[in-house]
Parts: C-alpha cells; structure tokens; sequence
C-alpha cells in the first residue's frame, strides 16, 4: 500500500537527475521564496486542457507539442518566443484544416529550462567540469565556474516563464492568433520556398472561407475564430522547484503544479520507486511520459496505473521516441499491452530523440526522412492494432535554423554551420516544420 500522498512526500524517494547544489542554505531560500510566488498556470486551465486531451484519446482531436529542446534564458524575447508560436499556430492551421480535426496546441515553452543528462560531468578540452543541466540550473559555458548549480537562477527561470506566459496570453487572446491573420504568420524566409507557397494556398483558402461566412451573414467576430487555445508544458525534472509551484486549488481542493499545464516524466527518470513517479501521482495535471527502446512492459504499466489510478481519459499521454528503425519492434508489443490491461492513454510520438546523430561534419543532428520515417510507421503501427495515433512531439523553432538535415530543401550536412544555433538538440526549423504538417495532416485525413 502507497503512504499517503504530500507535495513533499517525493523526499523519501531516489532522486535521479537533480542538481548537486553547493549551497544548501540558499537552495532552500529559493524554493522558501518560489512557493510565495503566484502561479504560473491555473487550475481551471490545466482541467480544460485534460478535456481537450481526454477528446484526443477518443480520436475527436489531435495533440500537436512542440519547441524548444531546452530553453535559454537569453532567448526569451519577444521575437523568439512570437516566431515559435507562429510556426506552432502554422502547424495547428495546417493539420486542422488539411487534415479535418481540432488541434490541441501545446508549447515546450515557458518553463523547459531544465534538461537531463547522461552524467554529472563531461570533459571539455581535457578539463572534467559539471553538465550543463540547462539555464534554470547552471550556464552552458564550458567552465567550471559557469557549471557551478546556482539555485538563482531557478528565481530566474520563474519570472522568465511567467514573463513568456504574459506575451503568449496576449498573443492568443489579443488578436494575434485570429484566423483573419492567417497570412501574416507565414515567417518571411519561408514564402517564398514549396512550403510557404503551399501555406499561402491554404492560407488563400481559410480567408475565401471567412469571407463567404460574412457575405451570407455569419459573423466571424467570435472568439473561435479571434482566439487560440494555447498551453505550456516541460519535463518536470527539478523537484524542489515544482513542489515549491504546486498549489491545493480552492474550488476542488484537488492539487495542482502551476509551473505548467502540462508535465512528463523523462525516460531517464520514469522508475516505479523513484521521486518523480512519486510526485506526478499526486498532481492533477495532465501527465506525460517518454517511452524509450529500453523499456519492460510491467514497469510501463505498473507506471501508468500509478499515475492514472481512476484511468481518467487525458491525464496520461505515452510519448514513445523509438527511433525509425526500432519503431516495428517496439511499438506494437507495447500498444497491445496497455489495450489488453484496458488503461486509457493517448498515443502520441516524439519522432526527434531517438533519429539523433553526429553528422561528418561534427555537428549532431537528425534527418527529415528519418524523422518522417517514424512517424509513418507510428499511425500505420496504430491503425494495425487498432489504436489512434493522437498527438506528435517535435523539437522545432520558427528561427531559420540548419540543425535538421534533409527536408524540400535538401539541407546538407557541410550547409549545419551556417545558421546551427542549439545548444542542445537539433531543431526542425520553420519551412521543416510546415513539410511535416502537411505530411501528418494526410496521415491524420486518411
């Protein structure tokens, strides 16, 4: 039998992937002042966003998650955070209108300043110095000073998010988001390539629409049409700084982690036993979890049935990143394992983590025909077993990035450096992530 659930009862659980933070004194501080802090998300919204998910599940929507890999404290302005929502509120339009179902969009943004590694430390020209853990812990800087956890800077991240949150509200609530805007979302480099004349086409289309529904007399001054749903998500990695966020709702008296509407529990850190399955299991956001090759079935559905005890329709998202040539093998064992144990989940692919590789150029990156690929295979996987394929998970930025080879423009690998801006993982850019809205809006049409 489980002991009773506490915000704080993760501490008596193994911890993986937290930082070793120097100062003790000061890391309580922080979290001692984050928990006075307002919340970054509410209560209300994050129980809309598990409707519009638990709609997903049923096949009547379809999830579309995406952004940057790891945030960076310096890129949180207003152009870069106007061109990711751009080319996420381009994707939604495209799979929407082209593809025939309601998108529920879902940022990896205003809060995804943390990032798990594979070791504590890494050797940085013959010197051993701490992992970057992303900017809410310590500096990519290959220093030892810069590498030291500062607990600071998860203030920082606080006050950042709640700042990006600020813009993307008035973005999506202010008029930026209105269909009648369809055309000027399309990203200047991307119009004039196959993608962004394919766009303007549709975009062409929606306004021809738009414009019948007001000659017959249908007013378009709605807020369907004005406003956008727009949710924030990040790996909830950091413990002290969601337990320092979360927040017992005065409506329901249910528990809430206002650091964002939507959390996942990562690959590297999704054991039974351990502190972030702990913690999850008693917030009521929607949750989801990563899924890597590396996988025991038992262990996946000991996990969800802990996460998901009532098997509540959109709380629980399965996002599998098996690669596109482990796909066939992994994929069906585990979807017919949960339809046998009955357990509600919303398929959903990450086709970006397990298609990464360094290029002969030095640069690590992923192909668009791989990434492709997986996807293809995940939705006819889904159909065979007689499943619905309900959400994609991509890393992408509205930047004209080269990070991702291949795509309508056939980037090479000697074309990476001339625009190879991650400090992470590699990121689909804009007219990238048009082509693959198109692609998933047939599979999603078919």
């Amino acid at each position: 039998m489980l002991k009773e659930w506490t915000k704080t009862s993760w501490h008596d659980y193994p911890a993986l992937q937290q930082p070793k933070w120097p100062d003790r004194q000061k890391y309580d501080q922080v979290l001692a002042s984050l928990s006075t802090l307002p919340p970054l998300v509410f209560a209300g919204e994050i129980r809309e966003l598990k409707k519009l998910l638990a709609d997903a599940v049923a096949g009547r929507a379809f999830l579309l998650q995406g952004g940057d890999c790891s945030e960076e404290f310096a890129h949180c302005t207003a152009p870069n955070i106007r061109e990711t929502l751009k080319v996420l509120l381009q994707m939604a339009v495209i799979l929407t209108y082209a593809g025939g179902k309601p998108v529920v969009k879902v940022g990896r943004i205003a809060g995804q300043y943390a990032k798990p590694r594979s070791s504590d430390t890494e050797i940085v020209n013959g010197v051993e110095i701490p992992s970057y853990r992303g900017d809410m812990c310590n500096s990519a800087e290959p220093t030892p000073e810069a590498r030291v956890p500062d607990p600071e800077r998860m203030q920082k991240g606080y006050f950042l998010s709640a700042a990006t949150l600020n813009l993307l509200r008035a973005f999506t609530r202010g008029g930026f988001a209105a269909l009648h805007r369809v055309h000027a979302w399309n990203q200047e480099f991307v119009k004039q390539s196959p993608m962004g004349r394919s766009y303007e086409r549709l975009a062409n289309q929606i306004s021809q629409a738009l414009n019948f529904m007001e000659v017959i007399g249908i007013s378009t001054d709605v807020p369907q049409l004005k406003q956008a749903h727009f949710f924030t998500s990040h790996e909830a990695l950091f413990l002290g700084y969601e337990e320092s966020l979360t927040r017992e709702d005065s409506t329901t008296g249910g528990w809430y982690d206002c650091s964002a509407h939507m959390l996942w529990i990562g690959d590297r850190t999704r054991q039974l036993d351990g502190a972030h399955v702990e913690f999850l299991r008693g917030v009521l956001n929607p949750l989801g979890m990563k899924v890597g090759p590396q996988y025991e079935t038992d262990d996946i559905l000991s996990i969800i049935e802990r996460l998901n005890p009532d098997n509540e329709p959109g709380r629980m998202t399965l996002i599998t990143r098996f690669g596109a040539g482990k796909i066939d093998c992994c994929l069906p064992p585990l979807i017919r394992a949960v339809k046998r144990a009955g357990l509600n989940v919303l398929w959903c692919c990450d086709p970006m983590h397990a298609n990464t590789f360094t290029a002969a150029s030095g640069h690590k990156t992923r192909n668009f025909d791989d990434i492709l690929s997986e996807l293809r295979c995940f939705f006819e996987l889904n159909w065979a077993e007689g499943t619905i394929p309900g959400g994609v998970h991509f890393e992408l930025t509205g930047d004209n990035v080269t990070e991702c080879i291949g795509g309508a423009r056939q980037l090479a690998d000697e074309q990476l450096s001339l625009n190879y801006l991650t400090t992470c993982d590699p990121r689909l850019n804009a007219e990238q992530s048009l082509e693959m809205a198109f692609q998933i809006a047939e599979m999603i049409r078919t």
